[in-house]
């Protein structure tokens, strides 16, 4: 059922983790579709449609930017509350997200002030070329405005998973994707409202999602409910703390994306500049099927780590994440072969009936998936580091590979051609992978046993 509550502590682990995951991993794939569904409907406006996807494609980096600070206050807060509970503190679990909720609305207020301020000179910056700038405008302005309805739900969905709700957490997903796609068509096509009728619905879709999160979190019923008070700078900080993997994770990947925008407009030129960022528009998109609801799996199964670390139950830790990166690698490897099949050519069908912008944009997302088996390794460690309370190892992990993906977006292009741009991609994964893998054999014992001597 919706409501169920898992045991974290007691439950069979393979299919505990499972519970948790797999309905965070389909919440997360549903959730890819606030971002694709506006791009595929965009696509196919006549005349327009493929130029008004590259102003959106623009766009999407700057939106994910946004949801990263959603991601570092709800991720920083859950392997605290996970571990409150473990530990059989309840008062303090709801102090967390109490905590999480005002550090929210504080974001979203400075957010939404900031990006409305800058909007203008950050598309031109980012990759928006004359001819797309308009429509970049006026998706990211419609968007912006709804900045507090998107981190209030992505962030409280994050408390609700962390107490072992995890239908809950999908469900209040699955509302606002399944608004979106109702509800462009409506404005996009309807009502005639184009790109603008796009950030539209996505706003009234994460205005459901924000609601219902918030009645989860009210309701009597709730085993960790949001209640007013106890605002604490120490647990803010320690927040913050946990959080700033994920965010930086995040975050970074959308300045990276903001940078491969305007590299491929710089080294294609006017013409084909805006093809190639159409192109990466898609192959992201693709790439989202893959990162969020792999995503899902890792921060998902981060309360089951979480919870026994808290308990001190070492060995259920070790299986959990066993388990955790074996559906990763099942679910990337799953995701090559669809990268090399029928799936590919469909899934871009969608976003472009141009036949030279098809073919060249199912040639680069088989480049630009090329390694994502070993970044799945790469993901369950870096989650699963910071469930055990050691964020600044994740940190390291993240940053190198964010800094390899930097370095060759930047090196690529000017050594070959534009194009090459989206060997960056496989080269950061492959990497990032085996320094990860490496690390943690070194530092997981040692953090055990710390755990083990009860410090």
């Amino acid at each position: 059922m919706l409501h169920h509550t898992n045991d974290l502590g007691r439950d069979r682990l393979f299919p505990l983790v499972c519970r948790l995951a797999i309905p965070t991993m389909l919440a997360q794939l549903v959730s890819v579709l606030y971002s694709i569904v506006d791009r595929i409907y965009i696509g196919n406006i006549a005349v327009i449609g493929d130029i008004a996807l590259a102003g959106v494609g623009v766009c999407g980096p700057i939106v994910t930017l946004l949801g990263s600070f959603a991601s570092l206050v709800g991720l920083g807060s859950a392997p605290i509350l996970a571990m409150r509970l473990g530990e059989g503190r309840r008062e303090e679990a709801e102090r967390v997200v109490a905590n999480c909720f005002v550090m929210l609305l504080a974001l979203s207020a400075a957010l939404t002030a900031l990006f409305l301020l800058l909007k203008g000179p950050m598309l031109m910056w980012f990759g928006a070329s004359e001819a797309s700038f308009a429509y970049a405008d006026t998706y990211l302005s419609i968007y912006t405005c709804g900045t507090v309805f998107a981190l209030l739900a992505t962030g409280l969905n994050s408390c609700l998973i962390a107490q072992g709700c995890s239908g809950l957490g999908m469900l209040t997903v699955v509302l606002g994707a399944v608004m979106n796609i109702a509800l462009d068509p409506v404005f996009i096509f309807a009502l005639e409202m184009g790109v603008a009728g796009a950030a539209v619905a996505t706003v009234i879709s994460q205005m459901a999602s924000c609601a219902l999160a918030l009645f989860c979190l009210l309701r009597p019923g709730a085993m960790v409910r949001l209640r007013p008070g106890g605002f604490d700078w120490a647990l803010v900080r320690q927040i913050l703390d946990f959080g700033l993997p994920t965010f930086i994770i995040i975050s970074t990947d959308s300045a990276i994306l903001i940078v491969l925008n305007s590299v491929l407009q710089r080294y294609g030129g006017p013409v084909e500049g805006d093809k190639l960022v159409t192109c990466a528009t898609i192959v992201q998109s693709w790439f989202l099927l893959i990162s969020l609801p792999m995503g899902g799996i890792t921060s998902g199964s981060q309360s089951v780590v979480s919870f026994n670390y808290g308990a001190g139950n070492l060995e259920r830790i070790k299986r959990a994440i066993f388990y955790i990166a074996a559906l990763c690698v099942a679910f990337c490897a799953l995701m090559t072969l669809a990268a090399h099949t029928a799936a590919a050519p469909l899934f871009v069908g969608l976003f472009t009936r141009d036949a030279e912008l098809a073919s060249r944009s199912v040639g680069y997302i088989q480049i630009f998936t090329a390694m994502i088996i070993p970044l799945a390794v790469q993901y369950t460690l870096v989650d699963e580091t910071t469930a055990l309370g050691r964020a600044h190892l994740s940190l390291a992990c993240s940053l190198l590979r964010k800094s390899v993906f930097l370095g060759s977006i930047l090196a690529l292009p000017a050594l070959f051609n534009a194009g090459a741009t989206f060997y960056c991609e496989p080269v950061a994964d492959g990497l990032a992978a085996c320094v990860t893998g490496c690390l943690f054999a070194y530092h997981f014992p040692r953090i055990l046993k710390k755990r083990a001597a009860g410090s």
